[in-house]
């Protein structure tokens, strides 16, 4: 959370058993899927340490598969069908078994990633990537993970020359959509910059303006 998290390496495993910081019913508040009632799936750890990053996932704790899953088929029920795997970054652990046993239940499944680590998830699973500043510039991602990329979301900023923009990370020529999303520097006059400057993006660009309407919902 705001830089100060430890680095932690993919996890090895089979995917039995998972480090999860919480799972709650809400409403999906960025992206492609924003405004649907959602199950989020928060596992924990990260290996980038982001400065701007406001979530909190170092306090996990080990969940058996069987345990996950039933938690959110109950928060499920009837009305909450797509379910948000994120983090911390998700790929940093065996999250295949879960995508499956999910996806068997008859629920969406979306997940949420930095894009610097990718595992063979079966198909159906809808990826969003939210690429990251690394040596001071935006990287092509590796092909196995362009390949399968649903969305790309760009955090930008207008005053922090490293977030100005959309970077060019593979998707050139493909039909992948990008998103541009205000940062959060926690400041309201930066953030009514940030705000214009993602506005003025997506209209020069052809972006989708991605905004985090849970905060501005009032919801976690």
């Amino acid at each position: 959370m705001f830089g100060k998290n430890p680095l932690r390496p993919p996890e090895k495993g089979n995917g039995s058993q998972l480090l999860v910081v919480e799972i709650f019913a809400t409403l999906q508040g960025e992206g492609p899927f924003v405004g649907q009632p959602s199950v989020f799936v928060r596992l924990g750890g990260c290996n980038l340490a982001c400065n701007f990053c406001d979530t909190e996932f170092e306090q996990f704790e080990a969940m058996e598969l069987v345990s996950i899953t039933e938690q959110v088929q109950k928060l499920a029920a009837d009305t909450h069908d797509l379910v948000v795997i994120t983090g911390g970054e998700p790929l940093r652990q065996n999250i295949s078994p879960l995508c499956e046993a999910l996806l068997a239940k008859g629920l969406r499944v979306q997940i949420e990633t930095n894009g610097t680590l990718w595992r063979e998830l079966p198909q159906g699973v809808n990826i969003v990537c939210s690429p990251k500043i690394s040596d001071g510039k935006y990287h092509k991602l590796r092909p196995d993970l362009l390949a399968r990329v649903d969305a790309l979301k760009f955090i930008v900023s207008a005053g922090n020359k490293d977030y100005q923009t959309a970077g060019e990370v593979g998707q050139a020529g493909t039909n992948i959509p990008v998103y541009v999303q205000p940062m959060d520097e926690y400041d309201p006059a930066k953030n009514a910059k940030n705000a214009a400057h993602a506005l003025a993006l997506a209209q020069a660009n052809g972006y989708r303006l991605s905004m985090q309407m849970h905060k501005l919902w009032g919801i976690a």
